[in-house]
């Protein structure tokens, strides 16, 4: 039998998410040196203005991401744009497809709440998630939000469609099936 990936809807302060945050932290430190510095608050992340995921393999929370709104501007053509933050996959469960789950699942869940874009910044040294990004049709943007002066960032986005084709996905939990 497969074994099930979950994804859920979760308070940014949920313990899973402290400790994804750590193991999050301990690798930005090993690829740059030091954490990742960018100010939010947890309320960024909760509806209607933003929501946060945790995602489980075999009840152990695996992977995580978060949206907020962000004012318009970036790019130009974004009405309502939504960030992705604090995208992460546990380094023991990498190529799976759970990063490509949970980036779904935040833009179905942005596009629910009324966002046309969706925006990121990643690094250079993040050479997986640049693909899984560019892959999944994410272009370089304007640079923007705490990294814009950086040269090892990268601002990438997409527009989103509107949200009737991403109708699957419940605000609380979604369930999918992955390889063994």
């Amino acid at each position: 039998m497969p074994a099930e990936f979950r994804l859920l809807q979760v308070p940014y302060e949920h313990p899973d998410v402290t400790a994804l945050t750590s193991a999050a932290q301990e690798f930005y430190v090993t690829i740059y040196g030091g954490p990742d510095e960018t100010p939010f608050t947890s309320a960024d992340f909760s509806p209607p203005t933003g929501a946060f995921l945790v995602g489980y393999h075999d009840d152990q929370a695996v992977a995580m991401g978060g949206w907020r709104f962000r004012p318009p501007g970036v790019p130009r053509v974004a009405q309502r744009p939504a960030e992705i933050k604090r995208m992460f996959v546990r380094e023991d469960v990498r190529g799976q497809g759970f990063a490509r789950m949970v980036l779904a699942a935040l833009e179905a869940s942005a596009a629910a709440a009324g966002a046309d874009w969706m925006l990121l910044e990643t690094g250079q040294p993040q050479i997986a998630a640049i693909g899984l990004y560019r892959s999944s049709g994410y272009v370089d943007v304007e640079p923007f939000g705490h990294y814009a002066d950086s040269e090892l960032a990268l601002s990438l986005g997409r527009p989103l469609r509107s949200p009737q084709p991403l109708s699957g996905w419940s605000e609380q939990t979604a369930t999918t099936r992955t390889r063994p």
